[in-house]
């Protein structure tokens, strides 16, 4: 992955899509924000129908934690080019739409066509699906997405890192995700090796 831009500047695109889980789009922001990595917002208009129902944040609010903010149909942005040196692409979270508009290529709006534009220059995307349970049809999408060099990475928690609240398991879940593009966030707990007697 990423082999067609070396040593790319310190610039993540940051999608917001419709489903449920918009907490997750805020923290990638304020993560990227801690970790002095530049970031392109583009957010879809169901996920600021999310964001009012999800948290208390207004969408002045939420664009703000952002560096550069895309209009959602500016099909001239600069995210809209492979031209456009960035470390890759999060969607966080991604809805099935956005995923199925990915895994076609007929991409209608700047969100999809941004990730489009990662995979075509073999850049890291990682899709943080929110759905439960999936179809077939669903894990059909997933598989063709994986194949293309996606990331598929659903939020879930991981529980040997003893979250005591929900803001915890969202901060372990969105780390995860930045570990792919090679970004250490310090909210993630990492294992270190199971504790207690041996297990033979």
């Amino acid at each position: 992955m990423n082999g067609a831009v070396r040593n790319p500047p310190r610039r993540l695109v940051v999608g917001i899509s419709g489903a449920s889980g918009v907490t997750y789009g805020v923290r990638v922001l304020e993560a990227l924000r801690e970790l002095e990595v530049e970031s392109h917002l583009v957010v879809s208009r169901a996920a600021l129908l999310t964001l009012s129902q999800e948290t208390d944040l207004s969408a002045d609010e939420l664009t703000a934690k952002a560096d550069v903010v895309h209009k959602l149909n500016d099909v001239g942005a600069t995210v809209a080019s492979g031209s456009f040196r960035t470390m890759g692409m999060i969607i966080a979270p991604c809805s099935i739409r956005t995923m199925g508009e990915i895994a076609t290529g007929v991409t209608t709006t700047l969100l999809t066509r941004a990730a489009d534009v990662a995979l075509k220059e073999r850049r890291p995307l990682v899709l943080m699906v929110r759905e439960t349970p999936f179809h077939l049809g669903h894990l059909r999408t997933m598989t063709s997405l994986a194949e293309m060099g996606a990331t598929i990475a659903p939020p879930l928690p991981a529980f040997y890192a003893r979250p005591k609240t929900i803001e915890e398991m969202v901060d372990q879940s969105v780390g995860r995700a930045l570990d792919v593009f090679g970004l250490d966030w310090a909210a993630v707990k990492r294992w270190d090796g199971l504790k207690g007697p041996a297990v033979e």
